[in-house]
């Protein structure tokens, strides 16, 4: 409890997600289908800002998501190696992730469904929405979405930045000599024509470790184009390419696995366009395709024994539409999808998937916002199901808002949930079924230019739900649909800038998440991979200080988990910039906390940081 309380002293760090609600109206929420600014949204949706990820004392996009309410980062490896993410207590797996609204979860496994090939100077923002998106997203939303938004600047312009960090710690025996280091470089290059415009990203990192066979490397590139026919004829193009190979010492098996390595290669492509038919219709098509290598080593040194590799191979078209009204909006649309596996451990497989939406969106009705659809599903292996889903948000008093949710959704298993063959650690499951959930969320919410307060709760119910157990260390882990998993948690935060001078601000942010999940009817001899990992407590802030061009951030993040115990960590960035240029420096995990989020892989002690960003105009 006393870090609990100064947790809140420090004004922790993830709540700098809360932005400022005075820039908040420009964003529209497309979801893919009906386009929603955000001030008039009837969801639980969080946004993260290009702006405030320059605050951030970040090194990757997993790192930032750390900074969100409600979502719960565990982390295997430091630098944007690899890390699950979940939302509200749901397992990593019942997360959908999206890149500018095109689905790249994994379906090898979602251990692999960060591997996003965008560096952090070409993100716009990111959105989190939370509570069951298979209405609005189709399969595998079951808790919430992350949507990845890449930037779309209409000024020309060349954006460098460029790290270098240590935590000056001397490397393990065996590891090599001298100490703990790394850096990295980021570019992204916005080209704009008269009626097109170009982005390109570019990105590498390079660290050494921060323990044992704990070394990274990645390279990047990522592509957006927009090219506008007409008024009312556009074409947008998107692919990215990224390779990350890092030492995964403890990631899966440890410790047996000190020696493991693995290489991980992600490539992306989208082709998509609109079309304005008449004045209220218009209709989207989009093909994607996404390809994953993944090249696992037990024995780095040994590649003839304990190897395993997988290659996937994702295709989808959908065809979107809208229809504007004087009763409201429509949406409607299809969407197929194919996917396919050859592993060495998993075998060849294959599967095909088909969806339809209906939505219908209105404001007829003073003062109230409205919300209705289904998506309707076919599986190959799941057969039919339907998720409707409602939202509703009633706007009283100035600047107060109502919302109430409800809706369901599902997550079918993945490849590795169904087949894998890694005896003695784990064996899938082909007669897994898929998982199914009902979710209401209420929430209130009061915003005004310079403060904000929210506060929610909700209940989820989860059925089929399913987790990898095992009854004896003799036996393999394998997966069940172990029965009815129930959750429900509240939340609060509350956020205020103050203008103390002409040239001096502060801002502050906190929000505090509270989860309680029902004990699961296991027997005393089974041993579970996934409840007792629920985050349990999550206190976050953050506490912003400007003065002139220098700039002051300091956060922390206290969390704890079901059968774990908590930890604080705080973080600190000062900067001082610019319009076209800053300088600063990092310090991570300031306070030097052991801790592990997932797995046998302790995550980085102190860390210090210091890095440049540069601007220049086209």
């Amino acid at each position: 409890m006393k870090q609990f309380l100064y947790a809140l002293t420090l004004v922790p760090a993830v709540a700098i997600a809360q932005q400022d609600t005075t820039k908040l109206h420009e964003i529209i929420i497309s979801e893919n289908r009906l386009q929603t600014p955000f001030s008039r949204q009837a969801r639980n949706i969080q946004l993260i800002t290009k702006e405030q990820i320059a605050q951030m004392p970040v090194k990757s996009i997993n790192e930032v998501l750390s900074f969100i309410a409600g979502a719960d980062v565990r982390q295997r490896g430091p630098f944007g190696t690899q890390a699950d993410i979940s939302i509200d207590g749901g397992s990593f797996e019942q997360t959908l992730i999206l890149l500018n609204g095109v689905k790249i979860s994994d379906v090898q496994t979602a251990h692999h469904s960060m591997n996003i090939p965008v560096p952090l100077a070409a993100i716009e923002r990111i959105e989190v929405l939370k509570g069951p998106a298979a209405r609005v997203y189709g399969i595998n939303a079951l808790t919430g979405a992350i949507n990845i938004v890449t930037k779309a600047s209409k000024q020309a312009a060349i954006e460098v930045n460029v790290a270098t960090g240590s935590s000056f710690g001397h490397k393990a025996l065996g590891d090599g000599s001298g100490i703990y280091k790394g850096g990295a470089a980021q570019v992204a290059i916005n080209m704009v024509g008269k009626n097109n415009q170009h982005l390109f990203g570019f990105g590498i990192t390079d660290y050494n470790g921060q323990r044992y066979n704990s070394s990274t490397y990645d390279h990047k590139f990522f592509y957006q184009g927009n090219v506008d026919f007409d008024e009312k004829n556009k074409l947008n193009l998107m692919g990215g390419y990224l390779k990350n190979a890092f030492g995964a010492s403890g990631y899966y098996a440890a410790p047996g696995d000190k020696e493991a390595f693995e290489i991980v290669e992600t490539a992306l492509f989208a082709m998509g366009s609109s079309h304005q038919l008449s004045k209220g219709f218009s209709l989207h098509p989009r093909v994607s395709a996404r390809y994953n290598w993944d090249d696992y080593r037990y024995f780095r040194n040994n590649l003839s024994s304990a190897r395993s590799l997988h290659q996937t191979g994702v295709w989808s078209a959908e065809l979107n539409s809208t229809l504007h009204s004087a009763i409201g909006d429509f949406g409607f649309g299809l969407e197929s999808r194919s996917e396919d596996i050859k592993s060495t451990n998993i075998g060849n497989r294959e599967r095909y998937n088909h969806g339809a939406y209906a939505e219908y969106k209105t404001e007829a009705l003073k003062n109230l916002l409205l919300n209705i659809g289904t998506y309707v599903n076919y599986n190959t292996q799941c057969g039919w199901q339907a998720f409707p889903g409602l939202d509703a948000a009633y706007l009283f008093a100035p600047k107060w808002k109502l919302a109430f949710n409800v809706g369901s959704s599902q997550r079918i298993p993945s490849f590795t949930d169904l087949y894998l063959n890694q005896r003695p650690g784990n064996i899938g499951n082909p007669n897994l079924t898929s998982e199914n959930a009902w979710q209401y969320e209420v929430s209130l919410q009061h915003k005004l230019a310079n403060f904000n307060v929210q506060g929610g709760y909700f209940n989820r119910h989860i059925f089929n739900f399913i987790d990898w157990v095992r009854n004896s260390s003799s036996v393999p882990y394998q997966p069940q649909n172990f029965g009815d998993n129930k959750i429900q948690g509240f939340n609060i935060g509350v956020g205020q800038t103050f203008s103390l001078s002409n040239q001096t601000s502060l801002a502050y942010q906190l929000s505090y998440n509270y989860l309680y999940a029902g004990k699961m009817s296991y027997a005393n001899n089974i041993t579970s991979k996934y409840v007792i990992e629920n985050l349990k407590h999550q206190a976050l802030g953050s506490l912003v200080y400007r003065y002139t061009n220098w700039q002051l951030t300091i956060g922390a993040r206290w969390l704890e988990r079901e059968l774990k115990s908590p930890y604080l960590i705080t973080d600190v960035r000062l900067l001082y910039g610019k319009q076209q240029w800053n300088v600063y420096a990092d310090a991570t995990n300031l306070l030097d906390k052991e801790y592990i989020e997932v797995a046998a892989v302790p995550l980085p002690k102190r860390w210090f940081a210091i890095g440049a960003n540069y601007r220049f105009g086209l």
